[in-house]
């Protein structure tokens, strides 16, 4: 038990810390839409005498309603579906090969945790940072490690806002500048809208099979696309791009923010999340250019491996990101598009990935 002044001093750093990350999205833009709610949530949660998080308050019940229950996370990823253009993707679907790859940094980063004395569902959770995706490692986190839910999000949303940041220097070092300024020839893909219609239900139906325990990711993120792209619901589309997203991300925030609390969060273990959250990063960018620089060696230079940083969830910065890169090389050279598909299929991959971790789990831990 901590002892009261301590507790005020807990409480004023995680005060410190929310007003922090509202500064970085308001001041800086760093994922304003979650950030902002995610630091007024800590604030609010670390006013003492407060008691938001205990029973009957009401940070209590939108953590136990909407989290624990994950009925949050999951409404979050019928909106991303609803906004996600699959069209870049559809006239590049190679460019799964990269996607997958570009993950790695999420085993990598599970069997990291476990060699530091977390347990699996822990490193689990942690891992899933890698996926750089906030709605996937939420839901992972909530069902495996719910103590550390606010670490894990704050991590992961962190990074998602500054890939910038890691994504230059990491393709600055790992590419040679011949590399990147490769020109990728674009030809607009003939595809039907059958396909685009099709797909969500044959993505859900596969990957239900292969991974029954990520059903509610992964048809979520359909079921929201295929609103979308049916073309007979338009109301309801447009309902879960914008009314259905804005509402449940921020509800989704304040509850995170409210777990917040400093004793839970002013720890070793928070630390050692956030550097594995880092970890977990930098990782998945360079297995992306490495698997990308392979692709350009293989095809005799017509991929741009910049494109392999793409290959993630964080849409769609990565990709612009990919983009000013190789127009600093080469104002004339333009892979957005490409970039743009890569970074579309990166959203899927994560969300697979992340249905793939929940159903691995339990069977070998």
């Amino acid at each position: 038990m901590m002892d009261p002044l301590t507790t005020y001093a807990g409480n004023a750093i995680m005060i410190a810390v929310g007003s922090i990350l509202i500064y970085l999205a308001i001041k800086k833009g760093y994922e304003p839409l979650l950030l902002v709610p995610i630091g007024f949530g800590a604030i609010l949660v670390n006013i003492p005498f407060g008691e938001l998080m205990e029973l009957g308050g009401f940070l209590r019940y939108l953590y136990d309603y909407g989290i624990l229950t994950e009925i949050f996370p999951i409404l979050v990823f019928i909106g991303i579906g609803a906004m996600i253009d699959l069209g870049p993707f559809f006239e590049r679907p190679w460019v799964l090969l990269i996607t997958i790859p570009a993950h790695l940094g999420i085993p990598l980063t599970m069997l990291l945790a476990i060699a530091l004395g977390f347990s699996p569902g822990e490193a689990a959770s942690i891992g899933i940072i890698g996926a750089m995706d906030g709605p996937t490692a939420i839901y992972v986190t909530s069902k495996y490690a719910p103590d550390l839910l606010g670490p894990v999000t704050v991590s992961a949303y962190t990074y998602i806002s500054i890939v910038p940041l890691l994504q230059v220097p990491a393709s600055k070092l790992l590419l040679s500048k011949k590399e990147r300024l490769t020109r990728m020839e674009y030809k607009e893909g003939q595809y039907s809208r059958t396909l685009k219609v099709i797909f969500p239900v044959l993505v859900t139906v596969i990957i239900g099979l292969i991974a029954p325990k990520g059903i509610p990711l992964i048809g979520a993120l359909m079921f929201g696309n295929f609103l979308k792209e049916c073309g007979v619901v338009e109301r309801l589309s447009k309902s879960a791009q914008n009314e259905l997203s804005n509402i449940v991300t921020l509800l989704l925030g304040i509850s995170i923010g409210g777990t917040m609390l400093a004793e839970k969060f002013i720890s070793l273990s928070t630390l050692i999340v956030f550097a594995l959250g880092v970890f977990a990063f930098i990782a998945d960018l360079s297995c992306g250019l490495l698997a990308a620089k392979l692709a350009y060696y293989l095809t005799k230079g017509r991929i741009n491996p910049l494109i392999g940083a793409t290959g993630i969830s964080a849409f769609p910065m990565a990709a612009r990101t990919a983009h000013l890169i190789a127009r600093q090389e080469d104002p004339d050279n333009w892979i957005l598009m490409h970039a743009m598909a890569a970074n579309t299929g990166g959203q899927i991959t994560s969300v697979i990935a992340g249905a793939i971790v929940l159903s691995l789990l339990p069977a070998y831990f």
